[in-house]
């Protein structure tokens, strides 16, 4: 573990994924305890984008941005909202010189599979057609997220394809979690891993899908065709438990002819990069925010 985050781990508050309520409740205390993001160099908008049911965005935009990201948070589909997600929204779009959107989608077990693709994907159809609004060009329009965030991203990817959708000019998939079955290595043994263990994500997805099966849409892992999906930057943190069907999914894009970057972070561990004071955590946000000013370049 890096000494950095590795001195942080007592600190972290002990929250059971199998209470929503009470889970909801440390996530958003935690959030909110950290210093305000700092967005003096970013004009900051809610909006409102219309869907069944509407869903609530906020829009960071930076001077002359060469393209958008619509960033979807993780939490395991269960936590999260737009204020706990500035921490890393404001950053991204500094640095990377993108619009970024965040996107409040609906949360499980409350409301499961596909509500909360239906509403990233409403928000993706809504961004090309008020590219012009937003300031940049419809066909320089990127998907990312964190964790289920990432999950999301890259079933969108999916569907805008099969659909024949708004085109995706990149996909960003930080520590995603993209297989309901647990059989990858990191998946059966990183039993008690800080932030993500094979127990939170069992929670995370059981909330997430209830009784369903899960289709390639909700795990993009059981998608059988890569082909044909958006070019690709793939994080993985050492420590988790989403990191060796991150890679595997990185290497199955690879061979589908899908351009691939992948970025694998010794010595961290799941949602390590929101300790922004490690240096290992600067460096990961560098490299995305770089990766997206090249993705969306004129």
């Amino acid at each position: 573990m890096d000494p950095e985050l590795e001195a942080f781990i007592p600190l972290l508050p002990k929250a059971d994924p199998g209470d929503p309520a009470a889970y909801r409740k440390i996530y958003t205390e935690l959030a909110t305890a950290r210093p305000a993001a700092d967005t003096s160099a970013l004009e900051v908008q809610d909006r409102t984008v219309p869907a069944e049911p509407d869903v609530p965005v906020r829009i960071y935009r930076p001077e002359q941005a060469q393209g958008a990201v619509i960033w979807m948070h993780g939490g395991g589909w269960v936590v999260g909202n737009l204020d706990t997600e500035a921490h890393w929204a404001a950053p991204i779009a500094r640095l990377s010189g993108a619009v970024v959107i965040t996107v409040d989608y609906r949360l499980a077990p409350e409301n499961r599979f596909p509500a909360a693709l239906d509403d990233a994907y409403a928000v993706l159809a809504w961004a090309h057609e008020h590219a012009a609004e937003l300031g940049v060009a419809p066909d320089r329009i990127a998907v990312g997220g964190h964790s289920a965030g990432a999950n999301l991203a890259a079933a969108m990817t999916l569907r805008s394809r099969d659909e024949q959708g708004p085109p995706i000019r990149f996909q960003l998939l930080n520590e995603a979690i993209l297989d309901d079955r647990q059989q990858t290595w990191s998946a059966r043994n990183f039993t008690d891993t800080p932030w993500n263990n094979r127990a939170v994500r069992a929670a995370a997805l059981g909330h997430y899908l209830g009784d369903r099966p899960a289709t390639p849409y909700a795990a993009p892992a059981r998608a059988t065709d890569l082909a044909g999906l958006p070019p690709a930057y793939v994080a993985t943190a050492e420590f988790d438990p989403n990191r060796d069907e991150g890679i595997d999914y990185a290497l199955r894009l690879l061979q589908a002819g899908v351009s691939v970057e992948l970025r694998q972070w010794p010595g961290t561990f799941h949602g390590s990069m929101a300790l922004q004071s490690a240096d290992v955590s600067q460096r990961q946000l560098a490299s995305i925010a770089a990766v997206l000013r090249r993705a969306l370049a004129a």
